[in-house]
């Protein structure tokens, strides 16, 4: 069959930026809450049976339910504000190409349609615009499209060779942050679409990836691993001061991490137990629980916004 052979190469563009290494013993983690325990809710991929969907759960446990069901993969799942779409990306053209499903499930709308391989959609807060990675000009450039008007822009223009990747939007709707490796490997970077002018948030020796802006618009989570390092850290950076906090340190590669809506936790992909499985950690005191079980890797979980 095909599908295999694509999830392989969805991970491994996945991890463009940071390449595996094998997982150490996991640490101990909280015992698992009761799903009354918190109202949040994830959406993420996941492998099963060759199958790459995406599927979403209580994040404090509870039934999971899938929503796509393609012979091509379905992957990067992004909410949109409203909470009344999913936005993802999906090969099912024969292309990379950007759809939404309804979270009660449904027949997928295609979002955008050319030949073109576009993919990472990050809807903005202000539900007006999408982000989101297309190579239509030849290299890959960072976009924006009004949902309105389908007017784009084209927001970065790097290297002909460089790899862009998970541009996230400001609260405000005003500014994206995103990972490039022009010019000095992998780091993150900050668009102000308003003066039209990016700066680079990480310093050399770091370097960086995933980014994803705080619901205060202050601060950025991101992955940091060291040159071919069998594990990486997620932290914090702060906009203003510039001051970093470590806020996951596990001896794996801990990966895609994503803020609750109102910042009390934090979801993440880890790969302590050997597999790739979702965890959230509550903020105030560190402890994490597993949010996926059984068989097939999980990745890229983003929250439900509040309702």
């Amino acid at each position: 069959m095909r599908r295999p052979a694509l999830a392989g190469v969805l991970a491994a563009l996945w991890l463009a930026a940071c390449d595996r290494g094998r997982a150490p013993a996991p640490p101990a983690l909280a015992a698992a809450p009761d799903a009354a325990s918190s109202g949040f809710e994830l959406a993420y991929e996941r492998t099963i049976a060759g199958n790459l969907d995406i599927y979403v759960a209580p994040a404090g446990g509870g039934t999971e339910r899938r929503l796509t069901d393609h012979a091509a993969p379905d992957a990067l799942p992004r909410w949109s504000r409203d909470g009344r779409w999913i936005y993802f990306t999906s090969e099912r053209s024969g292309n990379w190409q950007i759809y939404r499903v309804r979270p009660e499930g449904g027949e997928p709308e295609r979002v955008r349609t050319n030949p073109h391989r576009e993919w990472q959609v990050e809807p903005s807060p202000d539900g007006r615009s999408i982000a989101f990675l297309s190579n239509k000009a030849g290299p890959e450039y960072l976009y924006t499209m009004d949902l309105a008007t389908g007017e784009e822009r084209a927001l970065v223009r790097h290297g002909n060779h460089s790899i862009l990747g998970n541009p996230s939007w400001s609260p405000a709707s005003d500014r994206l942050t995103f990972s490039s490796n022009w010019r000095i490997g992998h780091q993150i970077y900050l668009f102000d679409l308003g003066r039209g002018e990016e700066r680079r948030l990480t310093q050399f020796r770091a370097g960086g990836c995933e980014p994803r802006f705080h619901p205060d618009g202050r601060h950025v989570m991101h992955v940091s691993r060291g040159h071919l390092s069998e594990k990486s850290r997620l932290v914090e950076k702060d906009l203003e001061t510039g001051e970093q906090t470590v806020l996951v340190d596990w001896p794996a590669l801990n990966y895609t991490p994503a803020y609750s809506p109102d910042a009390s936790e934090i979801a993440f992909t880890s790969n302590i137990t050997g597999d790739w499985v979702v965890y959230r950690q509550r903020r105030s005191d560190g402890k994490s629980w597993r949010v996926t079980h059984g068989q097939g890797p999980a990745r890229a979980p983003d929250y439900r916004p509040a309702r």
